[in-house]
């Protein structure tokens, strides 16, 4: 098999959308926490290819469980042939809980009171007990198990573009592994892969082994991006968010990751799709937050801390960067972006300032080329090891997570 099919299997298995499976699974499945079946909130279906759109009516005290619906159906409708779901909410206004005490009115209460009542005559499906519907709790990150190889997973997020995030990776990954740790870097900021350019090795392809990615070498760091499966720079990744997500796990399970230490995992900007799989489905040990001292740029952060803190990661610290700049000219110093914009979010947030960065040309110019400023012992490479070790400091804080030997990918 060559390598193209062979990656083609991987990321678009064959198999056949089962219409009459798809019918069933949305008949039988009820609402989590309720009396209420799906199918009596359908308000458009449409199937195209193996995509599926649905969208749906719900209430206000239902919006807790609406990741865990649209999980449920994701896991359920994949074994139909169905791809991608793409679920759509209408929210109607608050229905009072009826007697049963966790069950709402199946369907929206009319806003004329004088229009008749509205009677549904489809059938009603029987839910066979042998078979009960999918009811399970949305998965939390205390609950996901340690990756048999990698020790620790550590996100570098931010909460907008632009900020610097990629180039923090890959020299924070290269400084923890100058200070000993066995190092590899995923890439999932799966919109705008950059870290096979920043690491060298932009055009490379990965070999696939039983289906499963064989990462690249990048300094001795075992890497993997999007970027190194998409062909040409130019290539735009035009996917909805399940199926960016879904990427993005294939990614990390289905890759031959060596024995790690850390895995350091580069962030798309924002907090979506991609931020909510990885807490729910990948075992993060903490993450570090990338900012300017621009005000702007600490409005997002702040918005990428609270998601951290609602899904229990722990956020190790702040990053300033772009933090002065010193002109090589004079060598006069100014502050343009701001100044104090990371401490004012370790003072607000109680975590470290892990470091600051200059706004250095050579840090740019040496990460374009392929050989980050770790690598090429600028200016900046004596920052990125300071920020490494209190990375390091913060990491040995935090409890271990137990490990799952047995857990096949």
């Amino acid at each position: 098999m060559s390598w193209l099919s062979s990656l083609k299997s991987v990321f678009s298995p064959a198999q056949e959308v089962k219409e009459d499976d798809i019918q069933t699974v949305l008949q039988n499945y009820v609402l989590p926490n309720s009396s209420n079946a799906l199918k009596d909130r359908i308000s458009q279906l449409n199937v195209e290819g193996r995509v599926l759109q649905l969208t749906i009516n719900t209430y206000p005290e239902e919006k807790d469980y609406l990741q865990q619906i649209h999980d449920d159906l994701a896991d359920a409708l994949e074994k139909c042939g169905i791809q991608e779901l793409n679920l759509h909410i209408i929210q109607q206004k608050h229905v009072a809980h009826g007697e049963a005490g966790h069950s709402c009115s199946s369907k929206p209460k009319a806003e004329n009171s004088n229009l008749p009542p509205v009677m549904d005559a489809s059938p009603k499906a029987e839910v066979d007990p042998n078979n009960p519907p999918i009811q399970k709790a949305a998965p939390q990150q205390r609950d996901v198990a340690a990756h048999p190889r990698i020790q620790n997973v550590i996100l570098v997020s931010s909460g907008k573009g632009g900020v610097g995030k990629s180039t923090t990776t890959v020299n924070l990954a290269l400084a923890l592994q100058k200070l000993g740790l066995k190092v590899g870097v995923l890439d999932a900021d799966i919109y705008g892969p950059s870290i096979p350019t920043m690491l060298g090795n932009a055009g490379r392809t990965p070999l696939i082994e039983n289906e499963n990615f064989v990462p690249i070498d990048a300094y001795g760091m075992a890497v993997l991006s999007i970027g190194h499966l998409i062909g040409a720079h130019n290539t735009p990744v035009a996917w909805r968010g399940p199926k960016a997500t879904g990427a993005l796990m294939q990614l990390f399970n289905q890759t031959l990751w060596p024995d790690l230490d850390v895995l350091v995992i580069d962030m798309p900007p924002g907090t979506g799709d991609i931020q909510l799989t990885l807490a729910q489905r990948i075992p993060v040990t903490g993450a570090v937050i990338v900012t300017t001292p621009q005000n702007v740029a600490l409005m997002d952060a702040t918005k990428g801390i609270e998601l951290f803190n609602k899904v229990n990661i722990p956020v190790l610290g702040v990053i300033e960067n772009m933090s002065t700049h010193i002109c090589s000219n004079c060598g006069h110093e100014e502050q343009i972006f701001g100044t104090g914009g990371g401490d004012q979010l370790s003072e607000q947030y109680e975590i470290p300032l892990l470091g600051r960065l200059p706004l250095n040309v050579q840090i740019r110019e040496n990460a374009d080329n392929g050989k980050p400023s770790v690598v090429a012992q600028d200016e900046a490479a004596d920052s990125y090891m300071n920020i490494a070790q209190a990375v390091m400091v913060q990491m040995d804080k935090l409890p271990k997570r137990q490990r799952d030997d047995k857990r096949i990918f």
